[in-house]
């Protein structure tokens, strides 16, 4: 009996410690683009820590990431949220840059908010108006404000000012914990990850947030038809 009773008294406290354990893995996401290679997102899917991806489509006016449409195709059949990114350039319009984009992202496709990422070597030259006009461009094309992906220095620079506080931020930061506001951190460029060769970056979620908080959101339905009149013929609209 008392043999009985100390085996259930173990069992219970490795199953609260393996309860304990699990609740400290959190969702993370990576990021890849062509640097990667082929991946093989089969196995990719396996860490069930890993929930999210975000992949390069696409760069200033005329870059599109070759490893793109193979990437988003077989991240989504694996069972991954995936998300889009376009690198900023400072050198063309945002005019140019949202073409681009628009030819390589397709709304339909993406179950994470698109991302704008811009590069600390932009810094003094980042040309303020012509980001605010892709960001403008880039929420008119997918129906929600792009997420900013930027580094702690660009972001206390330009975008820690109330004009970007309905942004979700996407913070660069391999040191340390970021000292700005964040939704999205990327903590390391270095990971490991089963079916990657090489490095890949990590991501985490701020814990005050969630995936719904960068899921797109849901299409708008559809207004009911006009209601038939008797003779099974549409009611004709009163001229204006």
């Amino acid at each position: 009996m008392a043999t009985r009773y100390r085996c259930s008294l173990v069992l219970v406290l490795l199953m609260l410690c393996a309860a304990g354990v699990q609740s400290q893995v959190r969702t993370r996401g990576i990021d890849v683009s062509k640097y990667q290679g082929s991946i093989n997102w089969t196995k990719v899917a396996k860490d069930s820590t890993i929930r999210f991806v975000y992949i390069k489509a696409t760069e200033g006016t005329s870059i599109k990431d070759p490893m793109y449409r193979n990437n988003i195709t077989k991240a989504k059949k694996a069972g991954l949220l995936v998300g889009s990114y376009h690198l900023y350039s400072s050198k063309t319009t945002a005019y140019q840059q949202m073409a681009n984009i628009r030819s390589v992202v397709s709304k339909k496709e993406q179950d994470l908010v698109p991302v704008l990422d811009i590069e600390g070597h932009h810094s003094g030259r980042l040309y303020m108006e012509r980001v605010d006009k892709l960001l403008e461009l880039m929420e008119r094309e997918y129906g929600v404000k792009p997420i900013i992906y930027t580094s702690e220095k660009l972001y206390k620079t330009h975008f820690a000012t109330k004009k970007y506080a309905k942004y979700h931020i996407f913070i660069a930061n391999y040191r340390g914990y970021p000292t700005t506001r964040f939704t999205l951190w990327q903590y390391t460029e270095t990971g490991h990850c089963p079916g990657i060769s090489g490095y890949v970056d990590f991501i985490r979620i701020h814990r005050n947030h969630s995936l719904s908080d960068i899921r797109m959101p849901k299409p708008k339905k559809k207004p009911a038809a006009a209601t038939a009149t008797a003779g099974g013929e549409q009611a004709a609209a009163p001229k204006q």
